[in-house]
Order: structure tokens, then sequence, then C-alpha cells
């Protein structure tokens, strides 16, 4: 039982990790703070995961919910969607939309690139290649889901109780951003109930998952990038996300805003072309989710804290962190390529 657990259990860990610290926004002094994020970042992220797989909504239900998650916790817990000063930025001055009280870039630069592909997306891909014949597969049954529904509870209400001086929206601010939420994880839950579920119950009595590779039901011939490519493109993909962000001021907010827009639409787009054919699969899943994390590494040393720490010890939160970052894709790469290899030797027999 415990080491069916260990990648949920490893999600919920990573997803934090990832989001705030390899990210460079905390610095390794903060870790204790973990306390509270992993139960809201990691039990949050592991609902997505567990809903999307087990309900066969696979990764465009995942992205909904993903985004569901940052309009949460952005609109409804810290509020920075709404708060003109957050974190001492004046997002007033960055295409600030007066009829809903928000900032487009921020709105479009944290909900995306940060939360989506960061804190959740980017996570999910690493840990699934950890465990190849598990990653299409639930990795919780309900009583786990009920324990990660409660733990993203209590690291919601905690995340509210450690920030007593929130801003405070309007009522309406605060009902939009729960309508939309709500909407993003209908949309996700329809999808799901529209596809094939997972086979849970088949997997709970011991039968042995199909080879994650050959899971190409109702895919089409086409040409699909390797994962080197995709690896690539995700890091290529990345430098602009930021340097839009790290530019804004020479770019200008709408520009800004435009460029994150269109990296959304062009990377949604060739990722939903290319997974409908036979050659797409985990080792791409996977790059997607590798050059997300190299994105945030690089990114790391760029990133001021977001709490006070001393050059020294920020540095060396960002080395320790791109380090291991680095060292978990190597062994999650090594599992890829060992269950291809498994899986072409089984299928010349």
């Amino acid at each position: 039982m415990g080491k069916r657990l260990l990648p949920a259990l490893g999600l919920f860990v990573l997803s934090p990790l990832t989001g705030e610290f390899l990210l460079g926004n905390l610095p390794v002094s903060a870790l204790p703070a973990l306390i509270v994020l992993a139960p809201l970042y990691g039990g949050g992220t592991l609902l997505i995961r567990e809903l999307a797989r087990r309900g066969g909504a696979g990764w465009p239900g995942m992205v909904l919910l993903a985004v569901a998650y940052g309009v949460v916790e952005e609109g409804l817990l810290t509020r920075s969607l709404f708060d003109p000063h957050f974190a001492g930025m004046d997002l007033a001055s960055y295409a600030w939309l007066p009829g809903v009280g928000m900032s487009a870039w921020w709105t479009t630069f944290v909900l995306g690139g940060v939360h989506a592909a960061g804190s959740v997306l980017a996570p999910i891909a690493v840990m699934e290649a950890l465990v190849p014949s598990r990653a299409e597969e639930p990795w919780l049954g309900r009583p786990g889901l009920v324990v990660a529904g409660v733990l993203y509870v209590l690291g919601a209400a905690a995340t509210g109780l450690t920030n007593p001086d929130v801003y405070r929206p309007s009522a309406g601010q605060l009902a939009g951003a729960a309508v939309v939420a709500a909407l993003l994880a209908v949309l996700a839950l329809r999808r799901a109930r529209g596809q094939a579920p997972e086979p849970v119950a088949e997997r709970a009595q011991g039968q042995a998952p199909e080879p994650v590779a050959e899971r190409a039901r109702g895919q089409v011939r086409g040409w699909v990038p390797g994962p080197w490519p995709v690896l690539g493109l995700t890091l290529v993909a990345g430098l602009a996300f930021w340097l839009a962000a790290l530019t804004i001021d020479a770019l200008g907010a709408w520009p800004a805003v435009a460029a994150n827009l269109a990296l959304y639409a062009a990377a949604y787009a060739l990722v939903a072309r290319w997974a409908r054919r036979a050659g797409w699969g985990l080792a791409q899943r996977f790059a997607l989710g590798a050059g997300w994390l190299l994105t945030y590494a690089w990114h790391s040393f760029l990133q001021p804290p977001a709490l006070p720490a001393t050059p020294a010890v920020d540095l060396a939160g960002n080395v320790v962190f791109s380090v291991a970052a680095v060292v978990l894709l190597a062994v999650a790469w090594s599992r890829v390529r060992s269950a291809a290899r498994g899986t072409s030797e089984t299928a010349t027999l």
C-alpha cells in the first residue's frame, strides 16, 4: 500500500517545491512553509490529476482544472487578481481593466505560465514519467481522494489565516472568480463524462496495466516530434514567456498580454494536434514538463525572493533546487527510456 502511494506523495511535495522554491519565489530558509504550501499546492494538484485520470478527461481536462485552481488561489485566497498593489507591484499600471478591477497582464501571466504550467501540469508530467507503468492510471482510491480534498481545503484555510491583511475585493469580484473557477471545473468534468473512464476496479484486482507507449486508441497517423525537439521548443517557449515578463516596462503591458495569449494558443494547438497522433506518448509529455522545470531553474537566479534572505542563502537555495531538479529529471528520463525499451522488446516477441 505504501509503495502504491509513493507517486501521489511525490506529487504532493513536488508541486509546491516547483511552484515556489524552484521558481525562486521563496528562499530555502522558508522550507517550513511547506506545512501550508504542500496541502494547498500538493492537495490541489493531486485532486486535479486524479479527477482527470479517473474520469478519462486526460490532459485537456487537467489544463482546465489547473486554470481553475489558479483562479481560486489568486482570485479567492491571495486575491492578487484584484489587488492593484500586490507584492509591492503597481499592477494598476499593467493593462488594468477598470470595469473588473484587475490587471490583464498579471491575470494572463499568473494563471497560465505560473500556476497552470508551473505549479500543476509540469509536476504531474514529471511525476508520471517516474512511474511509467502507472502513468495513465489513478494513484488514489476514493479514500485517498477524500484525504487530498481535505488537505487542499485545510491548505486554503491556512493560507487565509496566514494572510490577515489580504486585499479585500468587492463581493462581485469574489463571486465572479468563483463562477469562472466553477465553470472551468464543470467543463473539465463534462469532458471526463464523455470519455472512457480508467478501469480502476480491474487494476485494484491486480491486473497488469497495458503498456503506456501502446495506448494509442483513437489516434491517427502523422509526424510528431521526438522528446528532444519537444524539450527544445518548451525551453524556447519558457524563455519567451519570462522575457515578456522581465522586459514588460520596455515592451509594454498590452504587448506582453498579447505575447502570453499567443504563446498559450500556439502551445495548446501544437500539443493538441500532436497528441492526436500515434507517435505522441509519455516521452514527449515528460519533455514538456522537464522543459518548464528547467526554465524555472534558470529563472530562479533572476528572481528576488519574496521573503527576506541574504544573497548567500538565496544563491545556495537556487543552486540546491536547480541541481535537485536536474537529478530528478535524469532519473525520470532513464525510467521513460527503460519503459520504452521494455515495450519494444515485448512487441518483437
